[in-house]
């Protein structure tokens, strides 16, 4: 028996009833941009995109591997049935992303063309695996979509810009200018979807851009060293390769004294933290979205750059490519770290096989596989989110940002399959 129900009838006795218990309450309910679908679950903005909650859009999509092989311009269509290559085809110069519509009706191949005017996008029907029309676009790096699915933004990193396009003619609407934001990389929506976060690989940054009024609101530097001041004063702007000095504060001990390399992005459960990969810093920045200002940072392991939740929204996986170097070489230190949301802290970390490069890809529509391209390893990553096991699957030169399709959700954000 209850305290309670023992202390119930003594009340009643003097005429007095214990007061009913009260309603959890619930959380307040969050202002959404204008056309953006209702949050379901503001505790866990990734409800959506647990296993089996599939769109009616893609009924009839072929269960595949899409890896866009940047320095072979072509893609790998893998079977994960059979992990095998079921067919490749070509596609435009320097293919870097495979980003699902916003619809989840069609894949785009984003082609970016380095150093040329010929940058294109290059459609594939999910239901065949295969290609379609290209279309002529200026320097599609990465590609993401506004919250409510009114535009394409096609991130143009080489202008330092962001182009906002017509989704189904990418005609161009109209573009936001990220002039202190050096290598404008990924992206990730705030939970109410006025806002987007863009990290700035060749200056240590990110950029906050509000979507509504169509404005940057600030950029702020990254730092593994956030908390010292000492440190970042020694910091050198003009290295681009690790560099180390001793540390002032630790006898044994050092300091990179290179500017971080931000990579991807992506927010915890609730959306109220950001994390940020960084390759040059071995690790993931931690950043408060409201406040826009860094409150942590936690060491993963060598060149950090993937960010991928799991299907329950408990577990980070973190992509550690194995090098701190834009072009690494085969057989570097890669390895996957798996960060728990619910405490910040990493509770395990697998290592490659051999040694490897595990870059951009995605988890399986099940949540029981993370699909990773080896960047300069000309392979394929299968790893069993339950162990740590890898299998191998050869692809193409330079493979990048593979996209696992079908995936759960409503709707695509953008890049290789972050949706909601």
């Amino acid at each position: 028996m209850t305290f309670a129900q023992i202390l119930a009838p003594l009340l009643a006795l003097f005429g007095a009833a214990p007061a009913p218990a009260q309603p959890a309450p619930k959380p307040p309910a969050i202002e959404l941009a204008p056309g953006v679908m209702p949050v379901p679950d503001p505790k866990n903005l990734y409800s959506e995109t647990a296993a089996g909650k599939f769109s009616p859009n893609v009924a009839g999509a072929l269960e595949r591997i899409y890896v866009p092989n940047h320095k072979g311009h072509t893609v790998s269509v893998i079977d994960p049935a059979t992990l095998k290559v079921t067919h490749s085809f070509k596609v435009g110069l320097y293919p870097q992303h495979v980003v699902p519509s916003w619809d989840l009706k069609t894949l785009y191949v984003a082609n970016n063309a380095e150093n040329s005017d010929k940058g294109s996008l290059t459609l594939v029907d999910p239901k065949t695996g295969k290609p379609g029309k290209t279309i002529p676009v200026d320097d599609p790096y990465n590609m993401y979509w506004t919250p409510d699915g009114r535009f394409a933004i096609v991130v143009a990193e080489a202008h330092k810009r962001l182009d906002f396009r017509d989704p189904q003619t990418f005609e161009l609407a109209f573009s936001i200018a990220t002039p202190d934001c050096a290598g404008i990389n990924h992206a990730d929506f705030a939970i109410d979807g006025r806002t987007a976060f863009f990290t700035c690989e060749f200056n240590g940054s990110i950029t906050k851009v509000d979507l509504v009024n169509r404005k940057v609101l600030g950029t702020i530097a990254l730092s593994q060293y956030f908390d010292r001041p000492d440190a970042q004063a020694l910091v050198q702007v003009s290295l681009k390769t690790p560099k180390y000095v001793a540390d002032p504060r630790q006898i044994g001990g050092r300091i990179c004294i290179t500017p971080g390399m931000p990579q991807d992005v992506r927010f915890s459960p609730d959306g109220k933290t950001l994390y940020v990969a960084d390759m040059m810093a071995d690790g993931v920045h931690v950043v408060d979205p409201e406040r826009f200002r860094q409150t942590g940072f936690v060491k993963t392991g060598v060149g950090a750059h993937g960010l991928y939740p799991s299907r329950d929204g408990r577990r980070l996986y973190v992509a550690n490519r194995g090098s701190n170097h834009v072009y690494g070489k085969p057989k570097g230190r890669g390895s996957v770290s798996v960060i728990d949301f619910a405490t910040g802290q990493v509770l395990t970390t697998w290592p490659i096989p051999g040694g490897g490069s595990p870059d951009m890809g995605g988890v399986s529509a099940d949540g029981r596989h993370l699909w990773l391209s080896g960047r300069y390893d000309d392979v394929v990553y299968r790893i069993d989110t339950g162990s740590g096991a890898v299998d191998f699957v050869a692809v193409g030169k330079q493979p990048h940002g593979l996209a696992v399709w079908p995936q759960p959700g409503r709707y695509n954000l953008g890049h290789t399959g972050n949706l909601r």
